[in-house]
């Protein structure tokens, strides 16, 4: 188990960290999020040891992380980090070896990593010759070909198409299932909610949220309400009903979880036939709203 403990860093006057603290277990998928300039990166450079904490500890198995174990981490940063002119083959390879991979075993993980991310007839191809989402692609399998016991990847969906992504989900699973801990940041909350199971929310450089994400949305004190009277959206003026947002030409609207359902249900009917009517716990973005504006 990774463990990030009371991490601090400062650059000059910002505050990059403030004492963020949680932890990655073994065959868990975790989604750190927040805001830009929140600390994410900040974070991941931190267990690396690419970026020196001014206070705090990373830890692994409850010890502090050896340079020998960090061999055993995947690591793929969100900026490109490869050789444009160099095969990818050739790169996957390279980097296998530069994690202890015998010659062999790193020719057979390349081509394995190949094939799972449907690049194995681009295997001589030079990485400036790919797509942006076969970079993508490329960059990925760098991170996982040496099979790591802890796998963090920065913005690993940036760039790739729907098929893509299911792809990489897919491979997300079967590795926290095969007890692979898995961290992973990104903007796309919908994408998180469906591939995580832990989040840590992080904000100003503090966690200000962190846990399993399925406890997180049942114990929040609000609920997310949909009501559609004749096909068209509709929500009560009441207290405790507050709009949240706009998507897709829609309101959304969130609800204390004492509302009364079902008060707010007659008085959708009063104003017509109710075609849809929804009262559920909050999506992953409305957790992530409200964490970062307290």
């Amino acid at each position: 188990m990774l463990s990030c403990e009371g991490l601090e860093k400062r650059f000059g006057d910002v505050v990059a960290l403030d004492g963020a603290t949680f932890e990655v277990r073994p065959g868990r998928i975790l989604g750190f999020l927040g805001p830009n300039g929140a600390g994410k990166t900040t974070t991941m450079r931190c267990i690396f040891d690419l970026i020196h904490p001014d206070a705090g500890e990373v830890r692994w198995n409850g010890a502090p992380v050896t340079s020998e174990q960090r061999l055993r981490f995947g690591y793929m940063p969100e900026e490109r980090g490869l050789y444009p002119k160099m095969a990818i083959r050739e790169q996957l390879v390279y980097f296998a070896r530069l994690s202890g991979m015998g010659r062999g075993e790193a020719n057979d993980a390349a081509d394995r990593w190949l094939a799972t991310f449907g690049l194995a007839d681009r295997a001589t191809s030079k990485l400036e010759q790919l797509s942006h989402g076969n970079q993508q692609r490329v960059q990925l399998a760098t991170a996982l070909v040496h099979d790591p016991e802890l796998a963090v990847l920065d913005e690993p969906f940036a760039g790739l198409d729907p098929i893509g992504m299911e792809a990489l989900s897919e491979t997300l699973h079967s590795l926290a299932a095969s007890g692979v801990g898995i961290i992973f940041s990104s903007h796309q909350l919908d994408l998180v909610e469906d591939v995580c199971e832990d989040v840590v929310i992080i904000h100003q450089g503090r966690v200000v949220l962190t846990g399993d994400l399925a406890t997180l949305r049942a114990r929040s004190t609000r609920r997310h309400l949909v009501v559609e009277v004749d096909g068209v959206p509709w929500a009560p003026d009441i207290p405790g009903v507050e709009r949240v947002e706009t998507r897709h030409g829609r309101p959304r609207y969130l609800a204390r979880h004492d509302t009364g359902i079902d008060r707010i249900l007659a008085l959708a009917q009063q104003e017509g036939e109710v075609t849809r009517f929804a009262f559920e716990p909050p999506s992953l973005s409305d957790l992530f709203r409200e964490a970062v504006a307290q």
